[in-house]
């Protein structure tokens, strides 16, 4: 089995900051591209944080993987049939109660994953 490599946080520029303009609120955490004409991100400078790259990216093998397995989306019985294991189940949101409660119950007999049982 192969393991996803621990990645560093990507970090918008400047997001310990407060943006001087309007109501001084803070920049969200969400990634953006390092534009400006000195940035040191952008530049790549040491000590000024990672910006993500084509080299960050996990394996093909598990690619999508979760814990270690592979997701399958459950949305009735006969498809319950087909899991193997190695997978991870998760359940469709359009399931209704009565469905969910009788697909949960098959899961607990065959000691199966769920990611989202509710």
């Amino acid at each position: 089995m192969i393991n996803k490599k621990k990645k560093p946080r990507f970090l918008r520029k400047d997001t310990f900051k407060i943006s001087s303009i309007g109501k001084r609120r803070r920049k969200k955490q969400k990634w953006r591209r390092a534009r400006g004409r000195h940035s040191k991100i952008r530049r790549k400078e040491k000590g000024y944080g990672k910006e993500p790259g084509i080299g960050y990216s996990s394996p093909r093998k598990i690619r999508g993987f979760i814990d270690g397995l592979k997701p399958i989306r459950i949305a009735n019985m006969r498809e319950l049939n087909k899991v193997k294991e190695g997978n991870i189940i998760i359940l469709s949101r359009t399931l209704g109660k009565r469905k969910r409660d009788e697909i949960m119950k098959i899961i607990k007999e065959k000691n199966m994953k769920v990611l989202n049982p509710k």
